[in-house]
């Protein structure tokens, strides 16, 4: 019995009284062997493919002050996005992308590595980005203000973003599935249609929010640069 609405965000997985909810996040692991395979199928052609223009357009985003390998941590951070967002639109499966806990530890982590190199080694330029380009005097301290919560803010709205996303679209399938029971059954084939709808929008969420935070993860970084 659900207590609320949004405890389909936590479901009470366990064995031996041992909780399995986050062991969802390793099954993209099974999708890994693909490419140890000696003649690559169309699966692996297809993902190499959708890698190496990721590769070339986070190397564009990028300074040419960038470290050799670099655009390969952003990939691996779209991929487990992607295959965590794309395992949560499966039945009896836990969407670990719906919590700020996942969430929070991929974002914060990369945006206190930004920041600690940045101010390391480019405290110049990590001054100079404090305020833009003709601004007039009396206004200095105020965009100072305005740069620095905007910078420290932005751990938080990387994980919300992706965390409300993914909540928004399957609380409202979880809505619509639970009116199933009340209305009349020539109205089952209208419902049905719909949630068909929504589940090629989830689809195309998954997608969308894993390209932003690699993009954005991506911006910030040369920000430092």
């Amino acid at each position: 019995m659900m207590t609320n609405l949004f405890s389909i965000f936590d479901p009470s997985t366990n064995l031996f009284n041992i909780p399995l909810n986050w062991m969802s996040t390793l099954l993209g692991l099974m999708f890994i062997p693909y490419s140890f395979w000696l003649i690559p199928n169309r699966h692996f052609m297809i993902w190499n493919f959708i890698l190496n223009k990721l590769h070339n357009e986070f190397k564009t985003l990028l300074s040419k002050n960038n470290f050799n390998g670099s655009t390969f941590i952003f990939i691996s951070l779209f991929t487990f996005i992607l295959f965590n967002n794309f395992l949560g639109l499966f039945p009896y499966i836990f969407t670990s992308t719906s919590h700020l806990t996942l969430s929070l530890s991929l974002s914060l982590p990369l945006w206190l590595s930004f920041m600690l190199y940045g101010w390391i080694n480019n405290s110049t330029h990590m001054f100079a980005h404090m305020i833009p380009q003709g601004t007039p005097n009396i206004l200095m301290p105020f965009m100072v203000l305005i740069e620095t919560i905007s910078n420290i803010i932005r751990p938080g709205t990387l994980a919300v973003r992706l965390t409300a996303n993914m909540i928004a679209g399957h609380l409202l399938m979880t809505l619509l599935s639970g009116t199933s029971s009340n209305i009349p059954s020539f109205l089952i084939i209208f419902l049905l249609s719909i949630q068909i709808l929504l589940l090629i929008l989830e689809s195309a969420v998954a997608i969308i929010q894993s390209y932003v935070i690699a993009i954005l993860s991506t911006l910030y970084s040369s920000e430092v640069n």
